[in-house]
């Protein structure tokens, strides 16, 4: 298994996995998340592959200060393996790398699962709100 940028010819696969593991949303197209990360100079998308096929992701940038992780997906047949604490443990790395002080996360708050994984990880819920206004 190895873990490495993704690039654009990944695209599929990644949204393909997203998809199934349940994090896209209709009104927010996934390519263009990806893309944008790609794009970025202050982010990437991280994929684990075992060869040439995509069994996980996590999508990590930073404002300068802060980091932020997203789309951490796992495929199915390898959750409870450890891969998603592995990727984590990358993101981790890669904004310590690039300068961030700090990580922090969105988990929707009915998803008691991932809460319980970010919280074994040592993640804390945070004493503030997120407030959204779409720009589209």
């Amino acid at each position: 298994m190895q873990i490495r940028d993704l690039t654009s010819a990944n695209i599929g696969a990644a949204t393909s996995l997203w998809v199934r593991a349940g994090l896209t949303r209709p009104w927010n197209p996934p390519e263009l998340d990806l893309q944008r990360a790609l794009d970025g100079g202050t982010s990437t998308v991280l994929g684990a592959f075992d060869n040439d096929r995509l069994i996980g992701t996590v999508m990590v940038g930073h404002d300068g200060h802060r980091g932020w992780v997203y789309y951490l997906a796992v495929d199915e047949s390898q959750r409870g393996t450890g891969l998603g604490r592995q990727l984590m443990s990358t993101a981790e790395d890669w904004l310590r790398k690039h300068g961030a002080v700090k990580v922090q996360l969105m988990v929707r708050s009915t998803n008691e699962t991932v809460l319980g994984f970010y919280e074994h990880l040592g993640y804390e819920a945070a004493e503030v709100q997120v407030r959204s206004k779409r720009l589209t």
